[in-house]
């Protein structure tokens, strides 16, 4: 790590925060996820779902795994660096998205899922905040932490997505799915795109689930 001259923390999750810095030998700005938990062996690393599929995927819209680093039993990915999310990039506004950039977000998000998708991996948390961008020209696909491939065979967990952009599927505690949960959480960042509003602002699961059914309508079978 004495590679890298830490800045400041951007962000702090459930597995980790996420740490501004710049390389020493070049100045480039990166950001740097710092893992809570403790690794005692490269075998425990490399086995994440994170690693093992960013380790797989380069594509201009899904952020660029830069390095893994290890050090005294402490995990860090080197990531490349976004000026911000697509959740900060709205909430700051007071003034809707013209449609011409709305689409420009969406294809190149798309571009990404696809891609994604062809290789054999689906996200399982599509969300505005991990939807990287520098303004609206670049957006980035980021945090693979529930990634899973496609061949992998279900049951998975049911608890994957924030609530808002949870499949239905999903929501009725299904276990067996798979990349089209994507798809839904991609409609609903589109939606509310172009309103600035979350489109299914559910409180709870079941309320979830009545937002979804009041806005398309009851399911038939």
């Amino acid at each position: 790590m004495n590679r890298y001259q830490i800045s400041k923390q951007l962000g702090d999750g459930t597995y980790g925060s996420v740490l501004l810095a710049t390389a020493v030998e070049n100045n480039e700005k990166v950001a740097i996820k710092k893992m809570k938990k403790k690794y005692y062996s490269w075998d425990e690393c490399l086995s994440l779902r994170e690693v093992k599929s960013l380790r797989k995927l380069n594509h201009p819209n899904i952020v660029k795994l830069k390095e893994v680093i290890r050090e005294n039993d402490m995990l860090y990915f080197v990531f490349e660096f976004m000026k911000e999310n697509l959740y900060q990039m709205m909430k700051d506004r007071d003034k809707l998205l013209p449609e011409s950039v709305v689409r420009n977000i969406m294809y190149q998000v798309l571009q990404g899922l696809s891609f994604m998708h062809k290789h054999g991996f689906f996200h399982r948390d599509l969300k505005p905040e991990n939807l990287l961008c520098n303004g609206t020209e670049l957006v980035k696909i980021a945090d693979f932490g529930l990634a899973r491939e496609t061949r992998s065979r279900p049951p998975y967990t049911d608890y994957v997505s924030t609530r808002w952009y949870r499949a239905p599927e999903v929501l009725l505690r299904s276990t067996n799915y798979s990349s089209p949960i994507d798809i839904w959480a991609v409609g609903c960042i589109m939606a509310e795109l172009y309103t600035l509003r979350p489109l299914f602002p559910g409180s709870s699961e079941i309320d979830e689930i009545f937002k979804i059914c009041s806005v398309l309508g009851t399911p038939k079978k």
